[in-house]
């Protein structure tokens, strides 16, 4: 991963350049696949065909690089490799592999390509191209972005048909029969006389033989699987208790650790342990970067021994009190430097400046990650390696970052990824193996697991950025006809990258995501990004920019519409210039009755927010009660394309959607003497139990490319819970969290 420390817009562009002229990095480089991981240290008797499958003489194991954070990706890439394979559930084992350049994310780069399209002349398919150039000479080994699910679609599947051919074509070598006259089904190869030989029987000759390539995909019309509800693999584990995550792995002889950083993410002055250094349990108390970690013979012990620690921590360097932030980012909008002009349709000063123009003020704050496991890992420094255990989905930084705290190289670090308790966005981040790969380079030979406390999770989090957008538009003849929106922000992706040792310089598409990305048409629109530096580090939060953006567009442009006199939807319809948001916006609406009057004491919202390519509509009923608002309904229609699992994808949008209006509702991160004063989940509440609304789902297919779903259906369940509020109260809410204005029951 250390090749290349600095990705600029300018090296994707000349990677667009390049790869029209076929010499992008050399040729060689771009078109050389990576080498299959799996072949080394293969045992005899055993074959691997690519990447993602190994068989020997008793197992089949198929390979699942993507983490699984949750999101059940582990269950989506077996379900491709099996289908095309002819396997059935419970013939094969899944395993996340080793890190390596073999599974690179090639989905990702779609998302990077539309940035940087739209703030050059470059199209998309060769902006898109050239970030998937970078991504492969990089080797870069991702899940987030909604990207697991376009990025193993086709490959897996190819997988999956390439061992599926070569295992015939071994049968066809032991029996002497004509591989045409072959079939498979259920783990085995079929003669034509009915004899059946199992794949692991093949194993031996199939390692002998060149993988059979170019088999042509099946025809959707003979899938087994895909797009038919399924069990998820890790349902009765997880149903049971017995799902092994992170926090669970063991190994023998292990220490457990535990570490208090500066809550300021300034530096350790100075601190006091001596009534922590004879308490029961404890092995050490030892020095990490910017604070201080115990080692003991079990976790509960290095908590309380540290607690018994007392510390001087240093300044942090952003503003101390939150008031300063809001400050920094106002301020932004005159002095902030322009990180980007992502819209300018026939936008103008003088079309905002004459007439009636409606404006107004939009905020949404920093806020935590929070899943439900803490932040873990174990690591065990020997002599010539590494070994880290932990729930990551960034393996290959890991290595680098492990690799520069023990002296190894990346490739002698070897990092076995395990199931993860959530992340929305919490495991992009290395922080946490660093500090006990520091922990265990001091006990070399010895396994030491490192877990935060639910409060050092807060403390040390990376929150969603915080964001404001001062938004002007113009209302003519019943019909919205002008919208200028600036967002200023705290840059996401370079505060990031920057921890993980790398620059992103150029336009940071995900600061004004939502807005300059929306399926709408206006004779004048304009949306401008600036940057809010100097306040507390950030990092990417489930839907990342849009959570934000979708809020400040939605909520603003429902405000131009009352103010036209129109029709919340049918104004939106008019303005979409994209018949599969158009279809998801119809579609929601028909399932909500939309246009029929609200019951007293009722009302209903809407919001239209395009993320990761995915068009979602989400229309939200809320009613009065003597108590406060209540959440009655909401409708959700999303067009991620083709289907894998409609089972997993109704529970993603229906997590999702309380996921959003949880979090609109309730949450915050806010800084005072340079610390978060969050600590845990009774600071930063979602929603409860009885607060759930019913949630209807519908998912079309009409999207022409495939895409994730894990966090588009996110960002329109802020606006369109608080327009349903203005329907129902006449008050406009345009700061997050809603409970600092409205009482919810």
């Amino acid at each position: 991963m250390g090749r290349a420390r600095t990705i600029t817009r300018r090296s994707l562009l000349v990677g667009a350049t390049a790869i029209a002229g076929g010499v992008a990095f050399g040729a060689y480089v771009v078109r050389r696949p990576p080498a299959n991981p799996l072949a080394a240290g293969l045992g005899p008797g055993a074959a691997t065909f690519n990447p993602w499958v190994r068989i020997d003489g008793e197992t089949i194991t198929l390979i699942t690089p993507h983490a699984d954070i949750g999101q059940g990706a582990t269950h989506m890439q077996a379900l491709l490799i099996a289908e095309e394979m002819d396997l059935e559930p419970g013939q094969f084992v899944t395993g996340f592999g080793p890190p390596a350049a073999a599974y690179y994310n090639t989905a990702m780069a779609d998302e990077v390509g539309a940035g940087i399209s739209a703030t050059t002349p470059v199209p998309p398919a060769y902006a898109s191209a050239a970030a998937g150039t970078i991504m492969k000479v990089l080797g870069f080994q991702g899940t987030g972005g909604s990207s697991s699910t376009p990025d193993s679609f086709v490959k897996l599947r190819e997988a999956g048909a390439m061992a599926r051919e070569t295992l015939k074509a071994a049968a066809a070598v032991e029996t002497g029969v004509p591989v045409a006259d072959l079939r498979t089904e259920a783990g085995q190869v079929i003669l034509p006389d009915g004899t059946a030989i199992p794949y692991t029987g093949l194993a031996a000759r199939a390692g002998q033989i060149a993988p059979v390539e170019g088999t042509p995909l099946r025809d959707p019309a003979l899938w087994r699987y895909i797009g038919k509800p399924t069990r998820r693999l890790d349902i009765v584990a997880k149903s049971t208790g017995r799902q092994l995550y992170g926090i669970d792995f063991r190994a023998e002889g292990m220490l457990h650790a535990a570490v208090r950083t500066s809550p300021r993410r300034g530096r350790l002055i100075s601190y006091d342990a001596s009534a922590a250094e004879g308490m029961r349990g404890v092995v050490a108390i030892v020095e990490v970067t910017d604070g201080v970690a115990v080692i003991a013979d079990n976790t509960w012990r290095a908590f309380r021994a540290l607690d018994a620690i007392r510390f001087d921590w240093g300044p942090a360097d952003y503003p101390a009190e939150q008031s300063e932030h809001w400050d920094i980012v106002a301020r932004a909008f005159s002095d902030g430097p322009l990180n980007a002009v992502w819209r300018n349709d026939g936008a103008s000063e003088e079309t905002l400046a004459s007439g009636e123009v409606v404006e107004a003020e939009f905020r949404a704050p920093y806020v935590a990650h929070q899943p439900l496991e803490p932040l873990t890992a174990v690591v065990q420094v020997n002599e010539d390696s590494t070994d880290v255990w932990t729930a990551t989905q960034i393996p290959r930084f890991l290595q680098s970052v492990v690799g520069g705290v023990t002296g190894h190289a990346s490739d002698d670090v070897r990092v076995h990824n395990l199931y993860a308790g959530g992340s929305f966005g919490h495991r992009l981040e290395a922080a946490q193996v660093r500090i006990a790969a520091e922990i265990a380079n001091r006990r070399r030979g010895v396994p030491v697991q490192l877990t935060y406390s639910r409060e050092e999770d807060f403390a040390q989090d990376f929150p969603r950025h915080i964001a404001m957008a001062r938004a002007r538009g113009k209302v003519a003849e019943g019909r919205v006809t002008a919208l200028d929106i600036s967002v200023a922000a705290a840059p996401i992706m370079s505060s990031q990258a920057g921890r993980l040792g790398y620059a992103v310089n150029g336009p940071d598409a995900q600061m004004a995501a939502g807005i300059w990305n929306a399926p709408y048409a206006l004779p004048d629109f304009r949306v401008r990004a600036f940057e809010a530096r100097g306040l507390a580090p950030v990092s990417s939060w489930r839907s990342v920019g849009a959570s934000c953006g979708g809020f400040f567009l939605e909520t603003f442009l429902d405000e131009l519409i009352h103010a036209a006199g129109a029709d919340p939807v049918a104004e939106r319809l008019r303005l979409i210039d994209d018949p599969v948001a158009r279809r998801v916006l119809e579609t929601a609406a028909d399932m909500a009755g939309w246009g029929r009057a609200p019951a007293p004491g009722r009302g209903f919202g809407v919001a239209l927010v395009e993320s990761f390519g995915v068009p979602v509509a989400e229309i939200v009923e809320v009613a009065a009660t003597g108590s406060g608002i209540r959440i009655e309904n909401v409708w959700v229609v999303a067009d991620p394309g083709t289907v894998i699992d409609p089972v997993n994808i109704e529970n993603h949008v229906q997590g999702a959607v309380v996921w959003g209006l949880g979090h609109a509702m309730n949450s915050e991160i806010t800084y005072s003497d340079g610390m978060a004063q969050q600590t845990n989940y009774h600071d930063a509440e979602g929603m409860r139990l009885h607060q759930c609304p019913e949630i209807h789902v519908r998912v079309l297919e009409d999207n022409p490319v495939l895409r994730g779903i894990g966090e588009p259906p996110v960002p329109p369940a802020a606006p369109a819970l608080a327009n349903a509020i203005f329907a129902l109260t006449g008050t406009r809410l345009r700061e997050m969290p809603f409970s600092r204005h409205v009482q919810f029951v």
